[in-house]
């Protein structure tokens, strides 16, 4: 096995410096950094990043999301902008624009296909999340809403360790308790890490016949409810199971709007 050579490791942390210098600089023009997190795939955490995003925008505040599942994004999918691309210049990359004023990166918006699978271990994706943070100009925000994929492996720590003012973390759940079991989890790695825990979110929680009104509980109940007693933290609501809210994600168009 070749050994790098001195001079060629001494390039490299000096890279890695000068990424973290400029990393730092265009990230203190945000005044707030909120990663949207699960130990569970499946629960929705996308949409519900994308629709504070949308929200807190048309409350008049300047928004940027950051996509950071770099194996399976989706937050340009449901803002309607799959097939864009970011553009660069001299400042850097500028953010993709989206709906209601929303700024968005994500890692489709460089790939070639839609089908284009990313296929990277954990050092490279933690390198290309630096190198990505280093080179995005967000200009001035209010908020900027970190998706991170689902578990408490290597991009929601590379991100807890490139933030490291993380205003705090919102967690997202289904009502099963299987949920419970694994979400907590992710309750469990922002405290580790010092993040705050500003509450949980319950997705996919109830479906109400449109014909009878009858609320039908069909993934279990209260699991998000249990999940903020059991780690003592604040419970935000219930977002119940609509089927406008899956069609407005399939066509690319948030439901708040």
């Amino acid at each position: 096995m070749t050994m790098a050579s001195p001079r060629k490791i001494s390039d490299a942390m000096k890279r890695v410096q000068e990424q973290m210098i400029a990393l730092r600089a265009r990230l203190s023009k945000v005044k707030h950094k909120v990663a949207v997190m699960s130990g569970k795939g499946g629960v929705g955490k996308s949409f519900v990043a994308a629709s504070l995003a949308v929200a807190i925008s048309g409350m008049g505040r300047k928004v940027g999301i950051l996509d950071a599942d770099f194996h399976g994004p989706s937050v340009p999918k449901l803002l309607g902008l799959q097939g864009m691309r970011m553009l660069s210049g001299p400042p850097g990359l500028f953010p993709v624009m989206g709906p209601a004023g929303v700024k968005v990166v994500s890692i489709d918006f460089m790939l070639p296909e839609e089908e284009t699978p990313v296929i990277w271990r954990g050092p490279l994706k933690a390198s290309a999340l630096r190198e990505l943070l280093s080179m995005v100009e967000w200009g001035n925000l209010d908020y900027l809403i970190v998706d991170l994929p689902p578990g408490t492996g290597d991009e929601p720590l590379s991100v807890a360790q490139l933030i490291t003012d993380l205003s705090g973390a919102v967690i997202v759940t289904i009502p099963s308790d299987l949920s419970r079991v694994v979400v907590k989890k992710a309750v469990s790695f922002a405290r580790q890490l010092n993040i705050r825990v500003i509450g949980v979110i319950e997705n996919m929680s109830y479906f109400v016949c449109p014909k009878c009104g009858t609320k039908y509980r069909i993934f279990g109940e209260g699991a998000g409810r249990r999940i903020a007693e059991e780690m003592d933290v604040d419970f935000l609501g219930e977002i119940p199971i609509d089927p406008r809210i899956t069609d407005c994600n399939d066509k690319g168009r948030p439901f708040l709007l």
